[in-house]
């Protein structure tokens, strides 16, 4: 049995949205063959994702200075343990599928709210003399990056979204990164249906071996 955390970034509705129109696809597709899994979904506009401010900011500089964790203010106490639960909730999970769309050559800024929370120092990577080493490698974590645009971007050098994530990802020692790209539904309207279907297609592949 695995564990999922289904990360979305989204304010449409299912059936508005091209990126989790498809994701729905590969969820149920993926629990024909995984009935057990426990899937833990992350809404990283309606969750309450604990931003890096000036409070967190403040605490972690305490904490490495060797401040006590009890000598921190209540609001930097309380952030840092949310940051933490984030980060520990990420490093126990097995597998991770991102649903993104394409806003502006990039992901909405939801989720690297939700990417900064999880890649924190000491829990999902850590510093050493060679350089920064991710502590999520080794264990077969694997991460699906479900994402919709309605243009053509990917593989361009102007595509900020599918390559950073798996940048980060590798960052942080998950090396095994798919991506379901859906592109082109604004582009050519009268294609949607045909581009949809080639996207859940592809979709329903990947869920029987992911």
């Amino acid at each position: 049995m695995a564990t999922i955390l289904f990360i979305t970034c989204n304010l449409k509705p299912v059936e508005n949205s091209s990126s989790q129109t498809a994701a729905k696809v590969f969820l149920e597709a993926y629990l024909q063959y995984n009935s057990n899994d426990v899937i833990d979904f992350i809404d990283v506009y309606r969750d309450p994702i604990q931003r890096i401010d000036i409070d967190v900011l403040s605490g972690w500089d305490k904490l490495l200075k060797g401040h006590d964790f009890n000598a921190l203010t209540r609001d930097e106490q309380k952030k840092i343990l949310r940051i933490n639960r984030a980060a520990d909730q990420f490093a126990a999970a097995d597998k991770y599928v991102f649903v993104t769309p394409m806003w502006n050559l990039s992901f909405p800024a939801e989720l690297k709210v939700y990417i900064d929370s999880v890649c924190v120092a000491g829990k999902t990577f850590r510093y050493t003399e060679e350089g920064p080493k991710g502590l999520l490698n080794g264990s077969g974590k694997k991460c699906l990056h479900i994402h919709a645009s309605g243009g053509f971007h990917y593989g361009k050098e102007e595509d900020h979204s599918v390559p950073y994530l798996k940048a980060v990802m590798n960052f942080m020692g998950i090396k095994n990164f798919e991506a379901v790209v859906i592109e082109g539904m604004d582009a050519f309207p009268h294609m949607r249906e045909e581009i949809m279907e080639k996207g859940c297609n592809a979709c329903r592949q990947v869920a029987a071996q992911f």
